[in-house]
């Protein structure tokens, strides 16, 4: 039996949250998943919230802040704009798993993270129209608008896959325009 990491029980963890919700990130069920026993997850976590606190950790380190170290790399704010919007915008696992965190919104461990992420990220945006010359509350108000549009997409994206793919190049050029319009 190979030796699981943190890493991969948090990998098969996140999974399982996008599959099954929060009840699922239960230890038995993912060590017969991984092919690993209990007691490798007790080794890296004293308990199951605890496993639950640190795949959270993950999906915000991978989900945003690692998007945002991304699209930073872009030289200015309309080309960091587009590179999130072409990013985020037609990713079908990323949006399983925004989906799984909307849907588990009240659960006690999930809420304070996705309240933190959700702020982090039109906190982002706001930064990147701010950037763009707009006053601080037309930045915020587009952000707000282009986070619903991202949270929408993801929905689409879970529920008729094809019709948002054939159409992610227009959205991401409408989003653009509309919302970079001074």
């Amino acid at each position: 039996m190979a030796r699981r990491t943190r890493d991969d029980w948090t990998r098969v963890a996140l999974r399982a949250l996008v599959e099954g919700g929060v009840a699922a990130v239960a230890v038995e069920p993912l060590a017969a998943r991984i092919g690993a026993t209990k007691g490798s997850a007790y080794w890296h976590f004293p308990n199951r919230e605890a496993l639950l606190k640190a795949t959270l950790e993950r999906w915000e380190r991978e989900h945003t802040e690692a998007v945002i170290e991304l699209v930073e790399s872009a030289s200015e704010p309309l080309r960091r704009l587009r590179l999130l919007f072409s990013t985020v915008l037609e990713d079908v696992e990323h949006s399983a798993v925004e989906l799984a965190m909307l849907a588990a919104k009240d659960d006690p461990a999930v809420a304070p993270v996705l309240g933190r992420v959700t702020e982090r990220r039109i906190g982002y945006l706001e930064e990147l129209f701010a950037g763009l010359g707009f006053a601080a509350d037309v930045a915020r108000r587009r952000a707000v608008l282009a986070y619903s549009v991202y949270l929408g997409q993801a929905l689409l994206l879970s529920a008729a896959p094809d019709l948002v793919a054939q159409r992610r190049a227009l959205l991401e050029e409408t989003l653009t325009v509309v919302l970079c319009r001074g």
